[in-house]
């Protein structure tokens, strides 16, 4: 779910403590795994690395009662991940949230975009 970067946006993020919960680069995210069953692969989509990748899942792992992605070591079948039913839940409720967001500051959104300029001084 790309957003226009051609001038202001609005973004949500839920955040527990410190750490962002779930954001719209872990949402995306959490569809690659879910589109591609690989952690690896969602990240390359994303342009990054494994590791970043393995990072934003384990903030989002710590930051909810139960995972959201399990990823299972590879062998002959091979490795893979999965978002987990509580991910899936996670991933459509933020993904409607995002919607409802942007219905509800459309108007106020567009106004302010109206009033700045095209790029920052």
């Amino acid at each position: 779910m790309g957003s226009d970067q051609s001038g202001p946006v609005a973004r949500l993020r839920i955040v527990l403590g410190q750490n962002i919960a779930v954001g719209p680069g872990k949402a995306d995210l959490l569809e690659g795994i879910r589109e591609t069953g690989s952690i690896a692969a969602a990240g390359r989509r994303l342009g990054m690395s494994y590791k970043r990748a393995w990072l934003l899942i384990d903030t989002m792992n710590g930051c909810f009662s139960k995972p959201l992605v399990e990823a299972v070591k590879g062998g002959k079948a091979g490795g893979g991940a999965h978002l987990t039913r509580l991910g899936e839940d996670v991933l459509a409720r933020y993904r409607r949230m995002q919607t409802a967001m942007a219905r509800a500051i459309a108007d106020d959104m567009a106004a302010l975009k109206r009033a700045m300029r095209k790029a920052p001084k």
